[in-house]
């Protein structure tokens, strides 16, 4: 009964016409984002973050919600249309879900692809309803040194998982390096627990650190911007057109759609609660597992509307799944989510336990905000298809030159000074460079968010022990936490050598 109440407490705040209209923008927005090839939901987030800045955290954090899950659904649209993914979760969709254009099923792949988004988006959100409370109640349990582990768990499982997806030593490797840069973005300004200052330079206007969106907006918009110009991307949408009345599918096709969309929506969820995976990783492991259970695998290729419709409800159920850990733990495990994380800490929020006891109606609110986010997105993505093919026909030079002047108009404005905008145009070149490199963004963001919390929970930790790194075992949960971290280190560095001493 306390969920129930906790959440109609939830659908009162997040049906208030201003968050109402917060959440629209959220989602309609996310759509073109997803939609529109090199920009992708983290630059979203993070360029639409310091228009939030006054503005109620409940509706700005239903927004900055909405375009991450919104753009979940807004990246079938090229997938499909064009062969062009808009989100890095939709590549998978490119294979069948072209194909079924290209035969003419192009609305069928469309509308399979928004309704499996809608179930799978719908049931992780009541997943997250149901067990979001009771973790945040487990980790009320957590001190300086269960947080340590919680977070080096958290790590580790970036760098098994994240970037590209591999678990080659190459991927490690870069995953590696872009942690520890962003370990040394975050040591930069004044010493949490001393207060000494380290890493400025002689500047004064590092004293303060540097600003977590500079790092944001120069990383996922002038980077991406540059890097898009360099390749000069341009997308032939004349020949994409798509009726309203071509968009629903056969008996059969729903038939063929129920299975991989329940499949995908469990599996998207499991793997969005762990940092590192994500929904670019749920998406390819969906269309693996539904091209392992097909009765005509070989269908998969040549338009397999199962091959849509499972990817595409996993990188969906993937989104909410990865709220969990961000509310209840405050640890982001995507770009996008890091970014949000940044979001809670400009207003004054700590994502973890007590947000739920202190901050009840954001929490709920948000949640709440979720279902209906899912349900606009469902009635968009159906009947409005044809309007957004229209919107994509922007000239991508244009499009790009509208983020660089967000992106600046933002950077400025987090303290009237030109310095965050050379500092944010100096992370866009490290981004572009990073891109170059293949070395992937998203866990520095994630290191400049989580760095100054790992390191003061590390450090009170030692003091309680008097030095000792034997209280970062000490407990039960502490244990389990570094031993989980171990595993999720090793055993995909096991697994080649076992494979070679069974073929020697």
């Amino acid at each position: 009964m306390d969920v129930l109440h906790s959440l109609l407490t939830g659908f009162a705040v997040a049906l208030k016409p201003v968050n109402l209209l917060f959440g629209t923008i959220g989602v309609v927005f996310g759509t073109f984002v997803g939609a529109m090839p090199g920009i992708g939901a983290p630059t979203g987030i993070a360029v639409l973050l310091p228009l939030t800045f006054g503005m109620d955290p409940t509706g700005g954090m239903i927004m900055l919600a909405g375009i991450y899950y919104g753009s979940q659904y807004g990246g079938t649209i090229t997938s499909v249309l064009v062969n062009v993914p808009g989100e890095s979760s939709s590549v998978v969709t490119c294979i069948d879900g072209h194909q079924m254009a290209l035969k003419g099923r192009a609305g069928a792949a469309l509308s399979v692809a928004a309704v499996g988004s809608f179930v799978a988006g719908t049931a992780g959100v009541i997943t997250l309803m149901l067990i979001a409370a009771p973790v945040a109640s487990f980790a009320l349990k957590f001190g300086p040194p269960e947080e340590f582990a919680l977070f080096l768990l958290a790590f580790t499982g970036l760098l098994t998982f994240g970037g590209s997806g591999s678990l080659g030593s190459d991927s490690r490797s870069k995953t590696l390096a872009s942690i520890v840069l962003g370990l040394l973005v975050a040591m930069v300004g004044s010493d949490p627990l001393s207060g000494r200052t380290r890493w400025t330079f002689g500047s004064i206007e590092l004293m303060g650190g540097i600003e977590f969106i500079t790092v944001a907006v120069g990383l996922f918009g002038i980077g991406e911007v540059l890097c898009a110009f360099e390749e000069n991307f341009q997308i032939d949408l004349l020949k994409a057109s798509v009726r309203l009345r071509d968009v629903f599918p056969t008996m059969a096709e729903w038939a063929a759609s129920v299975w991989p969309i329940v499949r995908g929506s469990v599996l998207g969820f499991v793997l969005g609660l762990f940092p590192g995976m994500g929904a670019t990783i749920a998406s390819f492991m969906s269309y693996a597992l539904e091209k392992k259970v097909a009765r005509e695998p070989e269908r998969f290729g040549r338009g397999a509307i199962e091959a849509v419709a499972g990817p595409e409800s996993a990188n969906n159920s993937a989104t909410a799944g990865a709220m969990v850990p961000l509310l209840t733990l405050g640890i982001p495990g995507t770009g996008s989510t890091a970014v949000m994380l940044g979001a809670f800490v400009i207003w004054g929020l700590r994502p973890g336990p007590l947000l739920f006891e202190k901050n009840p109606d954001f929490v709920w609110g948000l949640i709440a905000s979720m279902y209906i986010g899912n349900l606009l997105l469902l009635i968009l993505n159906v009947a409005f298809i044809p309007t957004f093919v229209r919107m994509l026909r922007i000239p991508f030079s244009i499009l790009m030159a509208s983020v660089v002047v967000f992106c600046v108009v933002g950077g400025y404005s987090l303290g009237n000074s030109l310095f965050d905008v050379w500092v944010m145009l100096a992370f866009g070149i490290l981004g572009y460079v990073m891109k170059r490199l293949q070395i992937p963004q998203a866990p520095m963001l994630f290191a400049v968010v989580l760095g100054p919390q790992i390191e003061v929970s590390l450090r009170q930790a030692l003091t309680m022990s008097h030095g000792s790194l034997w209280i970062l075992v000490g407990s039960p949960i502490s244990a389990s936490l570094v031993t989980a971290a171990f595993l999720v280190f090793a055993l995909p560095l096991a697994g080649p050598l076992v494979k070679r001493r069974a073929r020697g």
